[in-house]
């Protein structure tokens, strides 16, 4: 090597001395301990099947960990330009001295990792690697901070004529030998051998690229990497030594590794009982699949779909080399039961495995299990690691107008969101994957966090039309990527059964429309359906059995509701308590599910005067403590027993739709579309040895929130149709007054009942005819209102989906803070969830009545009980309560809190905002008087 670019390689930085525990890092060290850390990833972490494929594009076996380590490591290349070299006035210095200058260009800036993708085109070019594998190489590197850009991007400012670049041939050489002499380093002959022998998919692309970004925030760890500022102190070995103490240190590791694929017997072992039928069914379609593919389950409420998902992702697992798991739920209610079920199941697979299960969502914190799980993360998790920003760090902002810093990211991806979606089997909402299906920033990571994985999701009937097209927008990435996925419900229709099967068939052919398929309807109910995509075309099985359990003949009856009703609520609560002090005169348990916060709290007053603390009120403004504490009650007084239940009545809203396992004698509910209501009807007569009172010994649902007399199309809560919109729920009063009186078979109709609804059959009298002539023409225009707003979210622009490299990727994404990149995926106006604290001329206290600091401070032993006052505003609220609202000054430097918003209660517990009288009861919740001050 020249003695001069030897000399100048020995002065290239890579992080700053004080970036660096005090010593600064070369740019060569970094390199090498970013593809040390890359090595250790591949034996350690990556699932087989991940390996599989990255053998198959470097070329062969053998290949693929050399290739993989190469990639992760040149990622930093761009560092080699004077835009970077001269962010530190220190090392600048020895960069100049060595005789590689540039001229001052003002405030023009060059990122790095942009330069990097300008670098890597150019190298790789020279060295004859063919246009196809450097158009796909070059946006992992200059997309490592997180955004793709353009090839337009890439290019320094145009007035700083080459200078960030740097201008001079010594420059040149300088780059070319850092790719260079990092490629020899790691045993190639020279960059020609390096080159892919295929290109892999764009999945396989965002997979790989959120890899490089995990192998990169390893690297930058400046605990476990301290600078290196002699290149005779650099070398592979040295950064592989360091690789593995980091490695160890940070207590990474894959999941079960390779699996034998179980029997049925296994089914047993893990969950304490054998499988039924339709488990057995399920599990007998994963074991004939060609390929890895799409299986949908279609099971009745208390089938015991869970289990079925597990016992299929392990042998989805077994096949086809997958390493994990990914459980998404529909709330975060839901998630926490699945949470503990989970890690018992991951640790009958593997001993030990139970500890690597994350769970994610905004709510975890209260849950004791995952509590117990990060205890010795401390109390400032976010501050263990610093940003890897390194413009940032320097001065220069790696962000846009209107982004927020990163300062947070790396505390997100080793405790939060971003690090928790790597962990071998995690827990959490559908947001998770939703959320990798959006154009936003590291959502290489989220995809990482999936691939490699069987992707689990329950409750899919609950995404509604907006929601749905980040779901088929996931599925098409995950079919791309070969990841093995099962869907779960219970009442799905037919068109979204079709919809999610092209979604992931179109992904897997990487085309922009689904390859043809003939695919049957499932002939019963219980049914599995699984699809994938062979050589020769998409394949599909579709299979049924009887359910374990008999129907339930549902008695369906109508309380009506008058329109005076809406403006009168001693109305509209006289006849619901009427009708339970009939039915529960000599004791039962009742469900009571109203479909607004209001509607429940107006019904809970009526019943508690007639009942007293029979009644029991669950809705999502109660703050996170009431809301822990009246689930648990919930369950428990509504649980399955064996003994007569005290008489109990639960006022609630959708919280007690989904997942949500309480035993009703009788159910009450305002009208909704068929495929909620069989929900909620879910929860009628759940267990067959409860001992019921004889007015509800058999099992009936009073529908309410509408009237239908006469021949008019019928009046339907305002609220309700605000909601769902009035064309589902005419169609749905359509049979429910047909059949009322008389009854349904549950689960036998249910799969007969969704279609109807949903499908294009009429079902309703000739006299509403018009009626839902003109709720579909509103309703029609709706669905396509909202489609058109989620595609400009989408990872993927429309007809964009044949595009073979990640370039460009990110343009027009979405930019903001957590709570607006996360409120994305969720359709309606946004909601903001505070903090209530209690104001008085002493200061500030916790919901009990506990004393916090001057300024709100708040010592260790009351943080939880701070925030379980956590409670979400009604949307109408959002805009009042982000420009008045702001975390306590005690707050502000606390890593739970300094992002939460302070709600200031008086000392009755009342408060305003944009002139909205609120106040917190202990009963009731947040109660927001809807005529304003």
């Amino acid at each position: 090597m020249d003695p001069d670019v030897a000399r100048q390689l020995g002065v290239l930085w890579g992080k700053s001395a004080a970036k660096a525990a005090g010593r600064m890092n070369l740019l060569m060290c970094h390199l090498l301990d970013t593809a040390a850390v890359a090595e250790q990833i591949w034996d350690r972490y990556l699932a087989p099947s991940t390996k599989a494929w990255l053998q198959d594009v470097a070329g062969g076996p053998g290949r693929g960990r050399r290739f993989f380590a190469w990639i992760c490591g040149i990622h930093d290349c761009g560092k080699a330009t004077p835009a970077f070299q001269q962010m530190d006035e220190t090392a600048a210095r020895a960069v100049r001295h060595s005789g590689l200058t540039w001229m001052h260009t003002g405030r023009q800036r060059w990122r790095h990792d942009r330069a990097g993708g300008k670098l890597i085109r150019d190298v790789l070019g020279e060295a004859g690697w063919a246009d196809d594998h450097i158009s796909w190489i070059w946006p992992l590197i200059a997309g490592h901070h997180g955004k793709f850009p353009s090839v337009g991007q890439l290019c320094e400012p145009r007035i700083a004529r080459g200078h960030l670049h740097g201008k001079s041939l010594g420059w040149r050489r300088v780059q070319s030998a850092v790719v260079e002499v990092f490629t020899r380093q790691l045993g190639f002959e020279g960059l020609k051998e390096v080159q892919p022998l295929r290109v892999p998919s764009r999945a396989d692309q965002l997979h790989l690229s959120g890899l490089v970004v995990m192998a990169d925030w390893i690297a930058s760890d400046e605990r476990h990497f301290p600078g290196i500022d002699d290149l005779r102190d650099v070398s592979l070995s040295v950064s592989r030594g360091r690789a593995a103490k980091a490695w160890e240190k940070l207590g990474l590791r894959g999941g079960w590794g390779g699996l034998t694929v179980p029997g049925n017997e296994v089914f047993q072992d893990r969950f304490g009982h054998g499988p039924r039928p339709s488990q057995v069914m399920v599990m007998d379609a994963v074991r004939c699949m060609g390929g890895p593919g799409l299986v949908i389950v279609e099971a009745p409420m208390g089938e015991g779909k869970t289990k079925t998902s597990l016992l299929a992702a392990e042998i989805l697992a077994a096949r086809f080399g997958a390493d994990g798991v990914f459980v998404g739920m529909p709330t975060q209610a839901t998630s926490d039961p699945i949470f503990s079920q989970v890690r018992w199941w991951a640790g009958k697979v593997a001993p030990g495995l139970e500890s690597q299960v994350a769970l994610l969502h905004g709510k975890r914190r209260f849950n004791r299990e995952w509590q117990a799980l990060l205890e010795e993360a401390g109390d400032s998790p976010d501050d263990i690691y610093g940003t890897v920003d390194e413009d940032a760090l320097y001065g220069m902002s790696s962000f846009d107008i209107g982004e927020v810093l990163e300062r947070r990211a790396p505390a997100e991806w080793f405790l939060g969101s971003k690090r928790g979606l790597l962990t071998p089997l995690v827990v959490g909402t559908i947001d998770q994957l939703l959320l990798a299906a959006t154009r936003t920033k590291h959502v290489m990571l989220r995809m990482a966090g999936l691939a490699g994985k069987v992707v689990i999701l329950d409750e899919v009937h609950a995404a509604d039309v907006y929601m749905s097209q980040f779901l088929l927008e996931g599925l098409r990435w995950l079919g791309q990527a070969r990841v093995p996925v099962v869907l779960l419900s219970a009442t799905l229709p037919p068109a979204q059964r079709r919809a999610l099967v092209d979604a992931y068939l179109a992904g897997a052919a990487s085309s922009e429309d689904p390859p043809a398929l003939d695919l049957p309807a499932p002939g019963g109910y219980p049914s599995v359906t699984a699809i994938w995509l062979e050589k020769s075309g998409p394949q599909r099985l579709v299979e049924h059995c009887p359910s374990w359990r008999e129907d339930l003949n549902i008695r369906v009856e109508v309380l009506p509701e008058l329109p005076q009703s809406a403006f009168a609520p001693g109305v509209r609560t006289d006849a619901v308590v009427t009708l339970l002090a009939d039915r529960l005169h000599d004791g039962g348990c009742a469900l009571v599910i109203r479909n607004t916060v209001d509607r429940a709290q107006e019904t809970y007053r009526a019943l508690r005067a007639q009942f007293g603390d029979d009644v029991l009120l669950l809705h999502g403004r109660l703050h996170a403590a009431h809301r822990a504490d009246r689930t648990e009650t919930a369950l428990a007084r509504l649980g399955p027993s064996t003994e007569h239940r005290p008489r109990t009545i639960l006022v609630a809203t959708q919280l007690a739709e989904q997942s949500f396992d309480v035993d009703a004698d009788i159910l009450v509910t305002d009208l909704a579309p068929i495929d909620l209501l069989l929900q909620r009807i879910g929860r009628l007569h759940r267990h067959n040895d409860v001992p019921r009172p004889a007015e509800v010994c058999e099992p009936c649902v009073v529908l309410t929130g509408f009237e239908a007399v006469g021949s008019y199309a019928p009046w339907i809560l305002p609220a309700s149709e605000a909601i769902y919109g009035r064309y589902l729920l005419l169609r749905t009063a359509a049979l429910v007054c047909a059949v009322e009186d008389s009854s349904w078979n549950v689960p036998g109709q249910v799969p007969a009942l969704v279609a109807a609804v949903y499908g294009d059959m009429p079902v309703v009298p000739d006299a509403w005819a018009e009626a839902e002539r003109a709720a579909f023409a509103k309703w029609d225009a709706d669905q396509q209102a909202r489609v058109d707003t989620a595609q400009k979210f989408l990872l993927t622009r429309f007809k964009e989906h044949e595009n073979t490299t990640l370039e460009g990727l990110h343009y027009a994404e979405t930019k903001g803070a957590d709570e607006i990149v996360q409120a994305i995926v969720r359709d309606g106006e946004p909601t903001i969830e505070v903090v209530i604290v209690h104001e008085d001329s002493s200061g500030y206290a916790t919901w009990t009545g506990r004393r916090l600091g001057i300024n709100g401070e708040v010592p260790a032993d009351l943080l939880d009980e701070v925030l379980g006052g956590t409670v979400r505003l009604p949307a109408k609220l959002a805009g009042a309560a982000e420009s008045e609202l702001q975390p306590l000054d005690g707050w502000r430097d606390h890593p739970w809190l300094r992002n939460s918003r302070a709600l200031k209660l008086d000392p009755q517990g009342q408060a305003s905002l944009d002139r909205w009288a609120i106040h917190y009861d202990t009963d009731l919740g947040l109660v927001v008087d809807n005529r304003k001050q």
